[in-house]
């Protein structure tokens, strides 16, 4: 029983993820993948998992990536369904993909924004600040897209799929956080220190960096419910940012599996959608 509160068990996860495996894998292929751990439950001790354990299969594909002080590590890449479901045996259920590719690792294919309330604040101002960024690339003819995170907040991935940088990207995503909290410094802050994010939404811009990870479109989360990560469309964020009503775009498992089955990947242009990344941010 690793969600009590929901009664909801390991199996059922593993279920959930054999269903949702041809809709999640290519947001998982070809990328090293970071794992957290929760073997006693969402109610229990945690934990992030980089290196590929010493019991991994044969069959599991794995990629070796030098990490700086840590050295060469051995990432788990998941490629296919019996993957996630040795994933799901060992409780590895939520699942932190890397922005760029193991064959290119220091090439980000995304622009990546984390929206994060700090309370009071919810997904509603979230949603206000996505549209806000979709708005600010769109004067770019950009194309953006929103998805719940499965916990508080609202991630907004801008596609690239062109050559880039981590240095550039991280770079871009800051100047974009920072011009947005000149422009709302009610709603929004661009710094991580806690005592500044009271109901505001920190616009978290150091995830594009090649040392961490955003959790996967679809990845379950290691919460009180067993929520996922879930892709939206823009109008549900405008519903969201007009309403006020901060649960009615946060998925349980089941729900996401009627929502792929309802309008298909609605993340599925991030893979494939090729767009540069402008050269200076639009003001906010």
């Amino acid at each position: 029983m690793l969600w009590p509160q929901a009664g909801f068990t390991k199996a059922e996860a593993i279920d959930y993820y054999a269903r949702i495996a041809e809709t999640i894998l290519p947001h998982l292929k070809g990328r090293p993948l970071t794992r957290v751990r929760f073997p006693d439950g969402v109610e229990s001790q945690r934990f992030f998992e980089k290196r590929a354990p010493k019991h991994t299969p044969d069959w599991v594909k794995t990629a070796p990536i030098e990490m700086g002080t840590a050295g060469v590590i051995d990432f788990i890449v998941c490629e296919d369904r019996a993957t996630l479901v040795w994933l799901g045996q060992l409780a590895a259920l939520e699942l932190h993909p890397s922005l760029a590719l193991a064959k290119k690792p220091e090439r980000p294919t995304v622009l990546a924004f984390d929206l994060d309330p700090g309370a009071p604040a919810t997904a509603v101002e979230c949603a206000q600040v996505a549209l806000r960024l979709r708005d600010l690339f769109a004067k770019f003819d950009l194309e953006c897209f929103p998805k719940h995170s499965g916990s508080k907040g609202i991630q907004v991935y801008v596609p690239l799929n062109t050559a880039v940088t981590y240095d550039e990207t991280k770079t871009y995503a800051r100047a974009v956080a920072q011009a947005l909290e000149k422009s709302e410094p009610n709603l929004v802050v661009s710094k991580q220190k806690k005592e500044l994010r009271k109901g505001k939404v920190l616009v978290d811009w150091s995830q594009n960096d090649f040392s961490k990870t955003t959790v996967a479109v679809y990845s379950l989360r290691c919460r009180d419910q067993p929520w996922a990560s879930t892709p939206l469309t823009w109008d549900e964020v405008t519903e969201l940012a007009d309403d006020g009503d901060p649960d009615s775009v946060r998925f349980l498992a089941s729900e996401v599996l009627e929502r792929v089955e309802e309008h298909g990947d609605l993340f599925a242009p991030v893979l494939e959608l090729k767009q540069k990344l402008p050269k200076t941010p639009a003001p906010a």
